[in-house]
């Protein structure tokens, strides 16, 4: 199971991403893959080939109209059931016997 950590942008269309980052949100969300936004990415949950489709798609729609598109891409692989976007932060929050604000 893979947790895909992503963001993509285009360098062309000045200060505010907010209409390629929604964009790329609504074919995410759409994908039906666990998948978690923060305010510096978007972490998805699923096989290989599953994840790598939704960046692909993404970078497809963004490329219609972008001319230079930054990526970045970190990516943890890891055999076994998924979940692990809600159980590793669940983990951390065990050992401290506390909630966090994530």
């Amino acid at each position: 199971m893979v947790l895909l950590e992503f963001s993509m942008a285009p360098s062309t269309k000045g200060d505010s991403m907010s209409p390629y980052v929604a964009r790329s949100l609504d074919i995410i969300d759409k994908s039906g893959l666990p998948y978690q936004l923060t305010p510096m990415g978007t972490i998805i949950e699923g096989e290989w080939a599953e994840v790598m489709a939704v960046v692909t798609a993404c970078f497809d729609a963004m490329r219609s109209d972008c001319d230079r598109i930054g990526t970045h891409i970190k990516i943890d692989y890891r055999k076994g059931p998924g979940g692990r976007i809600t159980a590793k932060v669940g983990s951390v929050e065990t050992k401290l016997g506390r909630k966090l604000s994530t």
